[in-house]
């Protein structure tokens, strides 16, 4: 082993496997490692990196803010938070009622959002919360309640109750929603499950029934908002309106920051005391969401997010390789399907080439680069990725 990789193994929990390269340095789409060698990112730190790497916007946010307040606590207000709830509250189109909770990361705002649920039980009927299987909502206790995924689960049980994972279609929903959900939580799009996107008309179904019983639709936006997906949020391309969104990664463009977003009767369920953080909106990081936001509103980085992903998309398929089925998600938050279960071989063989992608799972390749990329990156793309997957296929 390297230096690095030595004093990681040394120092580093072992809950992480050891790492693919030491980063050094990055700019918009690329990165490069303590060798020298460079890469296309189009991972962007996991649906994170909005604006790519060292983008000016945030440069700058940090350093202006970091001369003035970084943290005061939860006990005062400054005006980057006051401003970044007002902007996620208009971006999400929350109205009069929209309010807002700040939390550090999307397994927070999950935490908050799960919390959240418990407090919609008015006479102490709602016992139940849903989820989906295979869903992804974090690895705190109670965010992994929420994970419909057995092997995270199993040896951290038990975990709190009363959640009931079901599969992701209308007739599932149909049959297990009743009087007794206070909840019911969904992903627009199961990043971690390989890209997968839930079935024509669910969303409008959920927000049906969600209504008709009393419970809140909670919609994890974690990895699908900040324009990922060619909205704003995932939800808006069925047109409706939750109860809450949680958000996180790509609205503070590379800095910690995550939160919950609420609509109507939910905006009023916290009362004092009930929930906090104590770095939670704080100056530093609310002023650089701010920034992000700000910058893809300015640059049209939603539109370029639409445009890009269909010609992503396209370019994927039409490099002809055997290795490729289809390609799912939107925008660009997409799952390269494999016809062979080589993801992990495909994605190594990407980096050999000097591309950041991700095997989601074992036949799924993920990727979700930064919003700014455009025609010069995606040449590259097309190189890279079609060595990397004939060099796969020369193997089978």
């Amino acid at each position: 082993m390297s230096d690095w990789q030595q004093r990681f193994d040394r120092r580093i929990m072992r809950s992480m496997g050891m790492p693919l390269a030491k980063l050094v340095r990055g700019e918009g789409a690329r990165v490069w490692d303590d060798a020298g060698n460079e890469y296309l990112d189009f991972l962007a730190g996991i649906a994170v990196n909005s604006l790519g790497h060292a983008h000016p916007v945030f440069v700058e946010a940090v350093s202006r803010q970091a001369a003035t307040l970084a943290h005061v606590s939860n006990y005062f207000m400054t005006e980057p938070a006051l401003e970044l709830a007002e902007r996620l509250v208009r971006l999400a189109g929350a109205g009069d009622q929209g309010r807002v909770w700040f939390g550090n990361s999307g397994a927070e705002a999950n935490e908050a959002a799960f919390k959240l649920a418990r407090l919609n039980n008015s006479g102490g009927a709602r016992t139940r919360v849903l989820a989906l299987v295979d869903a992804f909502h974090g690895r705190t206790m109670g965010s992994l309640a929420l994970t419909g995924k057995p092997h995270m689960r199993q040896a951290f049980e038990p975990l709190p109750g009363g959640v009931e994972h079901l599969p992701s279609t209308i007739q599932a929903l149909e049959a297990n929603l009743d009087d007794a959900v206070a909840a019911l939580f969904v992903e627009p799009i199961k990043g971690e499950a390989g890209v997968v996107e839930l079935p024509e008309g669910y969303l409008e179904a959920a927000r049906e029934l969600t209504h008709r019983h009393g419970a809140l639709l909670i919609v994890d936006e974690v990895q699908t908002g900040a324009g990922r997906t060619g909205e704003w949020f995932a939800y808006q391309h069925a047109g409706i309106t939750p109860d809450a969104i949680a958000v996180a990664k790509g609205i503070g463009g590379g800095f910690p920051i995550g939160g919950i977003v609420t609509f109507g009767h939910a905006s009023e369920l916290y009362s004092k005391g009930q929930h906090g953080s104590t770095f939670g909106g704080n100056p530093l990081a609310t002023a650089v969401a701010n920034a992000v936001l700000g910058e893809i509103e300015r640059a049209g980085l939603v539109d370029n997010a639409a445009v890009r992903g269909a010609q992503l998309r396209d370019r994927v398929l039409g490099l002809g390789s055997p290795l490729v089925t289809g390609v799912r998600g939107r925008g660009l938050l997409l799952g390269v399907a494999l016809a062979e279960p080589v993801a992990q071989q495909v994605s190594d063989a990407a980096l050999a080439n000097g591309l950041i992608v991700n095997a989601a799972n074992d036949a799924t390749i993920r990727m979700a680069p930064p919003l700014i990329i455009g025609d010069a990156e995606l040449d590259e793309f097309d190189e890279r990725f079609a060595r990397a997957l004939d060099s796969v296929a020369a193997t089978l």
